[in-house]
């Protein structure tokens, strides 16, 4: 934008950003990253179809970094896989509706709605059980390695929430106090898991 000193409005950007790695570079994407990449921060993400074929968008509501509870994030990076491998095929599953591929999607949209509730109202007490249940979903129309599931077993056995943050090989959740942490800290590093807090502004 700024080489061709042009103004394209935010809420377009992230749908012409998926366009390029996929239709010109062939990389298989999705849109929330591309969101969150344009809008940073907390975002909530509304992929409602109606509105978007009238808007050519999402609707994107940024909140304030300020009302999320303790998170953290650990990856191992030997689990990583691409977008293409681990998704086993859900797009073209929910293309071709897959009753089991269909609910999952809506179910996953009510919890973020739900938690997107919580954090509004600063009602923090919900969301370790939401974010466990999204991946609950997950597990029942995935195929997820055992390295994978494992990370998320260790987690959720000191008291923390945990699930996926994308393609596998890393998980997000939360954590009640310090103490917790440092339990969840001393669960996963040595299982070769890297835990840290992600500084979100």
């Amino acid at each position: 934008m700024q080489f061709f000193q042009i103004d394209i409005p935010m809420p377009i950007q992230p749908g012409l950003i998926l366009s390029v790695e996929t239709d010109e570079l062939g990389i298989p994407a999705g849109l929330q990253d591309r969101v969150i990449q344009v809008y940073e921060g907390v975002v909530y993400m509304d992929f409602d179809r109606d509105f978007m074929r009238q808007h050519g968008h999402g609707r994107y509501q940024s909140l304030d970094p300020e009302l999320l509870p303790p998170l953290y994030v650990a990856y191992r990076s030997e689990l990583a896989e691409g977008t293409e491998v681990f998704h086993n095929d859900i797009r073209g599953r929910f293309n071709r509706g897959e009753p089991a591929v269909v609910e999952a999607m809506k179910y996953w949209a009510a919890l973020a709605d739900q938690v997107r509730d919580c954090l509004v109202r600063r009602d923090l007490g919900p969301i370790p059980e939401l974010l466990n249940r999204n991946f609950d979903k997950r597990r029942e129309i995935y195929q997820i390695s055992e390295g994978n599931l494992r990370m998320v077993e260790a987690a959720r056995s000191v008291g923390a929430s945990a699930k996926f943050t994308g393609s596998g090989g890393a998980i997000v959740g939360t954590y009640a106090d310090e103490r917790m942490y440092q339990a969840l800290v001393a669960a996963l590093e040595p299982l070769g898991i890297r835990v840290f807090k992600p500084v979100i502004r």
